[in-house]
């Protein structure tokens, strides 16, 4: 995306934000559509979604989560809190984890995304969805594609070195043990508790990638 396109976007958030405190200070609803003269131009956003390139033209509003939805219908992708404290609308931004709820579809213009739909099939299962299935690593099962993209970035973390709040020798490699992979998850919350088999699962295609 040119700079120019960027301030763009930018200006138009801000513009949109100071409208919709104003109408709200007005008593205006926010189910209530704003006029269309006051609602920002769409702009135009291209990523890649689960190896096959996308084009949209979208309010600068919308986040990654709900142009992922919405827009894309890959619904694997759960908004939960939509205040990125839960992790279930997690996925994978060039080898990232990130809470999709809290990020704009704009800002990843050349991005590479990953879903959980773009892990595995049901006829061909990623490792780490096998793992949960064997470990039984969800209940309600909301929350998982959010742990399995967590779970599968973390482990990637771990083999770059990346360090963690728990690591004794920040100089040292970290290793996959039982607390550093329950430090690195614990911003994915599971309602039924399931946090135990979740960690098994993890250790499980850990031990497997040695």
């Amino acid at each position: 995306m040119e700079e120019g396109e960027y301030e763009i976007s930018r200006r138009s958030v801000l513009v949109s934000s100071a409208v919709t405190a104003t109408l709200a200070a007005a008593g205006v609803s926010e189910a209530q559509p704003l006029p269309k003269a006051l609602a920002p131009a769409d702009h135009k956003v291209s990523f890649v979604v689960n190896g096959k390139g996308q084009a949209f033209s979208l309010d600068p509003r919308i986040t990654l989560l709900d142009a992922l939805r919405e827009h894309l219908h890959l619904t694997g992708t759960k908004k939960g809190c939509d205040h990125g404290q839960c992790g279930a609308c997690t996925v994978i931004v060039n080898g990232e984890r990130i809470n999709s709820c809290l990020s704009l579809a704009l800002q990843h213009e050349g991005d590479e995304v990953t879903t959980i739909e773009g892990l595995g099939t049901p006829e061909k299962l990623h490792p780490m969805q096998a793992a949960f299935v064997k470990h039984d690593g969800y209940q309600c099962g909301y929350c998982t594609p959010g742990q399995i993209c967590s779970a599968v970035a973390v482990l990637d973390e771990i083999k770059r070195g990346v360090p963690s709040h728990v690591q004794a020798e920040l100089t040292r490699a970290p290793t996959p043990t039982n607390a550093e992979l329950r430090e690195r998850m614990s911003g994915n919350i599971c309602r039924c508790g399931a946090y135990s088999n979740i960690a098994e699962a993890m250790a499980d295609v850990a031990e497997a990638r040695v």
